[in-house]
């Protein structure tokens, strides 16, 4: 029951973090669990495509942060009236706040051409990263560690900073650190950027549309 318990507190409570991180380094010990719990996840064919590129320097996250900034506002330009004013409002990386950046990677050539489980859904090694992230992301709930992951990047700049393969795909850039408090509800939501839909709303059965 406390096992149960916990499982669902770590994932009931998961935050993204992008303002709340304090500047003391994360113990090797505490970063080697995470790493374990992401190495742990699920893959497709057991081709563990993951890599993950773990980023304590200043100067490289201070560039990786002028390269958020400029795909920012990019991305700020795609809204409209209120709704670009209000994205520029929000906080949404902590790239240099944080004292640990991890990028994690996707090497689809890992296993060659051919994967079992991935014959016909080619993004097979994605979804298993994106598994490996929120193994890492609920082990650092656990740990009280925030994690905040930012994906407002053009890629081609992250492989230049960080020397990554092109045949690479980055896959998320996360800010890793201790925080001072996590909001009780998800911080967009709480900012009134959007709110958790409901879930009967999202619940089919035997096809798409069919409700009970």
């Amino acid at each position: 029951m406390a096992e149960r318990e916990a499982v669902y507190h770590a994932i009931m409570t998961r935050r993204d973090v992008r303002s709340q991180f304090r500047p003391d380094p994360l113990p090797d010990d505490v970063v080697q669990r995470l790493l374990t719990a992401a190495h742990h996840a699920p893959s497709v064919g057991f081709m563990q495509p993951w890599n993950f590129i773990l980023v304590k320097s200043a100067a490289v996250r201070a560039r990786v942060r002028d390269a958020f900034a400029s795909a920012n506002e990019e991305a700020a330009l795609m809204f409209a009236g209120e709704r670009r004013q209000a994205y520029r409002a929000l906080k949404l990386e902590g790239i240099v706040e944080a004292p640990l950046g991890i990028c994690v990677t996707c090497d689809p050539t890992r296993s060659g051409s051919v994967v079992l489980g991935r014959t016909h859904n080619p993004k097979m090694d994605l979804y298993s990263t994106v598994c490996a992230i929120q193994n890492l992301w609920l082990a650092a709930r656990a740990e009280g560690v925030g994690i905040g992951w930012v994906s407002i990047f053009r890629e081609g700049d992250l492989k230049t900073i960080l020397g990554i393969p092109e045949h690479v795909e980055v896959v998320a850039w996360l800010c890793a650190g201790f925080v001072d408090r996590l909001y009780d509800e998800p911080e967009l939501s709480v900012k009134g950027w959007r709110q958790r839909l409901p879930l009967e709303e999202l619940v089919f059965h035997d096809g798409w549309g069919l409700n009970t």
